[in-house]
């Protein structure tokens, strides 16, 4: 099975684990799956950096790269089937990286790993990873 972080289960898997219920640690921590992230959440978590919304400790640049590899997660670039397939999607969601995400699990037949109860209105296979 392949899964796609959402930014935020990205963030609290190093920073905050104990927002993750068990199921998403142990997907985590194992590694026996297909872990990926998204460009599109580097490219939020630099724009939040940037803004001063999000404290990181290191810059995006070191901080991205750096977590990937200590969670084993491969990248996802955003390709232009995945920005285009945001047109079908409808208007539950207004954030831009939230919606290129579920328009990027959908086109690469992937499990969005999300604790964002608005992503369940899609019609895209999730696993809940919230408490």
């Amino acid at each position: 099975m392949r899964y796609l972080l959402d930014t935020a289960i990205f963030l609290w898997s190093l920073s905050e684990p104990e927002k993750l219920n068990d199921k998403a640690q142990q997907l985590l921590a194992t590694g026996s799956e297909e872990l990926y992230l998204s460009s599109a959440s580097a490219w939020e978590i630099t724009i939040k950096s940037d803004l001063g919304k999000l404290k990181l400790g290191d810059p995006p640049s070191r901080y991205v790269p750096n977590r990937m590899n200590l969670l084993g997660l491969r990248p996802l670039h955003i390709t232009h089937a995945h920005a285009l397939a945001i047109a079908g999607l409808a208007r539950h969601h207004n954030d831009p990286f939230d919606r290129l995400l579920i328009a990027q699990a959908r086109t690469e037949k992937m499990v969005l790993m999300t604790a964002d109860h608005v992503f369940s209105k899609y019609p895209v296979q999730t696993m809940w990873c919230g408490l």
